[in-house]
């Protein structure tokens, strides 16, 4: 989500000794061709590179996420056709595979000229894994799979659905002697709006038409591991402490979360101006934030969000613009004279929010 957020994470799987995937989708990082991300604006080998020289105990995995086709901002907006957009694809995927990425999320389920069925996108994961197993090998990279065929809705996914995709999925590689993906991302009631989440995994009532997640997982995590392959969930953002433990007890083996970070990022920002007084820098950021209207997607009908929230919804999307910079740049001299540390501070707070998700994970010990 940002400078601070790369460090916090990798200071953490250091000292902790504790692997963690740094996932990228390519609306954050993506190569130089398409111009980069709104991450510090670094393109994936930049990205790379950054990552690498400061991970001394070699604990962070580069992870795509969500690449595929229509995933880049470009794309969408030049209204691509299918065959264009899967070469758009395999374009960031070969920048990734060279840049020394070790995971790449395989994610056709975006298309914004129609809804395909489940078919017609297995036909896309096929391609594209056949092109990124065949880069791999021409790099002498060994990568590691990642599979999803539908968008994250905040449901669950059905049980046969996901049966027969993970079959034919097998059966591919079988066909082809490619290595099997590890993970599939399954639909498991998680969905992040606004600054909670609105699936139905946290939620303390029965939702209409659908079977409760205590209920569903285990059946779809059985389902997994006939098949060999590790479940991820995606938008695990904002869920309470209580959701968090049951993840390890249920057999949840990976999960993804990324805006809670980039908002306590931005409430830390507006925090430590608002308390020191630099009230005008903090309007200033917050107008930036709410102007740059990043956080549309974000809003739930008949929202009651306020515009300040609204801003720290958006704040991790203008971080890396020149007026977020100079801004940061001006607040950080004022707060030195009070011995803050501005990014320092920022990267604490950053850091608390991660130690939630490894703590309830039992990856590291509660203080």
């Amino acid at each position: 989500m940002s400078v601070n957020c790369v460090d916090a994470t990798i200071e953490l799987a250091n000292e902790h000794e504790v692997p963690i995937l740094m996932i990228a989708s390519r609306r954050q990082i993506d190569s130089e061709e398409f111009g980069g991300g709104y991450v510090n604006n670094w393109t994936t080998e930049e990205f790379a590179r950054y990552v690498t020289d400061k991970d001394k105990k070699g604990k962070i995995l580069l992870a795509r996420d969500h690449g595929g086709p229509w995933q880049n901002t470009r794309e969408k907006d030049a209204q691509l056709g299918l065959r264009r957009a899967m070469e758009s694809a395999k374009s960031s995927y070969r920048s990734d595979i060279a840049a020394g990425f070790q995971i790449l999320h395989i994610d056709p389920s975006v298309d914004i000229h129609g809804q395909p069925d489940v078919d017609e996108v297995l036909d896309r994961v096929f391609d594209l894994y056949d092109y990124c197993w065949s880069q791999a090998q021409q790099n002498s990279r060994e990568i590691i799979f990642e599979v999803g065929t539908e968008e994250q809705s905040g449901s669950t996914n059905s049980q046969e659905e996901l049966d027969y995709t993970l079959n034919e999925i097998n059966k591919f590689c079988r066909k082809n002697k490619f290595d099997p993906p590890a993970f599939v991302v399954i639909q498991c009631g998680t969905r992040v709006m606004e600054m909670r989440n609105v699936g139905s995994f946290d939620s303390p009532v029965r939702v209409a038409n659908e079977i409760p997640a205590e209920i569903q997982l285990p059946k779809m995590i059985e389902i997994c591991n006939r098949h060999g392959i590790f479940m991820k969930e995606h938008n695990t953002d904002y869920l309470s402490d209580e959701a968090l433990q049951w993840h390890p007890r249920l057999g949840i083996h990976a999960a993804n979360v990324a805006p809670e970070f980039g908002v306590a990022e931005s409430k830390a920002l507006v925090g430590v101006l608002e308390d020191n007084g630099l009230h005008e820098l903090a309007t200033r950021f917050l107008a930036l934030a709410y102007e740059s209207k990043k956080w549309d997607k974000w809003m739930l009908d008949g929202t009651t969000a306020t515009d300040r929230d609204r801003s720290l919804i958006a704040g991790h999307y203008v971080f890396s613009t020149p007026e977020c910079k100079e801004l940061k740049a001006e607040a950080g001299q004022l707060l030195a004279r009070k011995q803050i540390d501005l990014d320092a501070h920022l990267k604490q707070q950053v850091k608390s929010s991660i130690l939630r998700y490894l703590r309830s994970f039992r990856l590291v010990r509660s203080a």
